[in-house]
């Protein structure tokens, strides 16, 4: 099949079963597919116009609804959390979709940027396998256990989903809502984090987000579990709505900047992020189900190494002059 604004030629099936196996990988993590699919596109498939990184933002719309949907039906969005993660990454995607179209529209320049953010994220999935890091997660995953148990012992009682049978303390309650702190209550537990702090990491989220085309919650969710010490529990909701209304709101952004970027193609390939799409819908609740028979380390190992040489893959490349695939 002929993709006519990615400029490529590739059986129908390779996106959705290419996106099917990166989301089954990935999600076990916690980590969103979308970072893995753009490189795939550049390299493999030769997508290198500015319209990839729209086209990628396309996947998300597809893909992070069905979860987006289960957070809120089981309670477990902290909306205060929500609203200021997406009110700094909105301003942020304008910005980066702008800097992606003005001084990034060599593919090389971009590859070495996309190298830049792969050598954080996989830089970030290795430290979370030292000892360092696990100590200052112990609080965390006491919670996470306790939550865990007490899902599955509703769910052999009651025969039941969670959202029908979670006990008040492990729906997230806000507490405080200023604009300087909010506090929220989990699981009996109260958490509470810096509003300028957390909306400012969000606006350069943001940006990079509208640069790439990730949402950023790959970027974000580490940061506001490990340096906030919020629990996944309240944070992935969050960071799957950020990513995907500054997804929505990119690829609207990046349709408008079409007619005065008549040089390049700048829209997405609607078809192709779609397909992308249905598989990482797919993928995202296989990996769901995987999760619970791989070793968490060996899945952030695994990972880690293999984005972190990507991203060293990506730097060499620019720095020796090979534009390359």
């Amino acid at each position: 099949m002929h993709f006519p604004v990615a400029g490529i030629d590739i059986f129908p099936l390779v996106p959705p079963l290419v996106a099917l196996a990166v989301a089954t990988f990935t999600a076990p993590a916690g980590v969103s597919g979308a970072f893995l699919l753009l490189p795939f596109q550049v390299s493999v498939l030769g997508f290198t116009s500015p319209a990839v990184s729209p086209t990628n933002l396309v996947y998300n719309i597809v893909a992070i609804p069905g979860g987006l949907w289960r957070y809120i039906r089981e309670g477990r969005m902290a909306w205060p959390l929500t609203w200021v993660v997406v009110a700094g990454t909105l301003p942020g995607v304008f910005a980066g979709a702008i800097i992606r179209l003005r001084y990034l529209p060599d593919p090389r320049s971009f590859k070495f940027f996309v190298g830049l953010v792969l050598l954080y994220l996989g830089g970030r999935l290795l430290y979370e396998m030292t000892g360092r890091y696990a100590k200052g997660r112990e609080r965390l995953r006491a919670l996470e256990a306790k939550f865990r148990e007490r899902v599955a012992g509703l769910k052999a009682e009651q025969r039941a989903k969670v959202a029908s049978g979670l006990p008040a303390e492990a729906v997230v309650r806000t507490v405080r809502f200023t604009p300087l702190v909010v506090e929220y209550e989990f699981w009996g537990e109260r958490f509470s984090f810096s509003v300028p702090v957390l909306s400012l990491l969000a606006l350069v989220v943001g940006v990079i987000g509208g640069i790439y085309g990730i949402g950023g919650g790959a970027i974000i969710a580490p940061f506001c579990c490990a340096v906030l010490g919020l629990p996944v529990y309240t944070v992935a909701g969050a960071a799957l709505c950020g990513t995907f209304l500054t997804s929505v709101v990119g690829v609207i952004y990046y349709t408008l900047l079409s007619p005065f970027y008549r040089g390049m193609t700048v829209s997405p390939d609607w078809l192709l992020g779609a397909l992308f799409g249905i598989g990482g819908l797919a993928g995202t609740y296989f990996g769901a189900r995987l999760q619970k028979f791989l070793p968490e380390r060996l899945i952030r190992g695994v990972l880690g190494v293999l984005v972190t040489g990507l991203a060293l893959q990506y730097i060499y490349q620019y720095f020796c002059g090979g534009a390359g695939r």
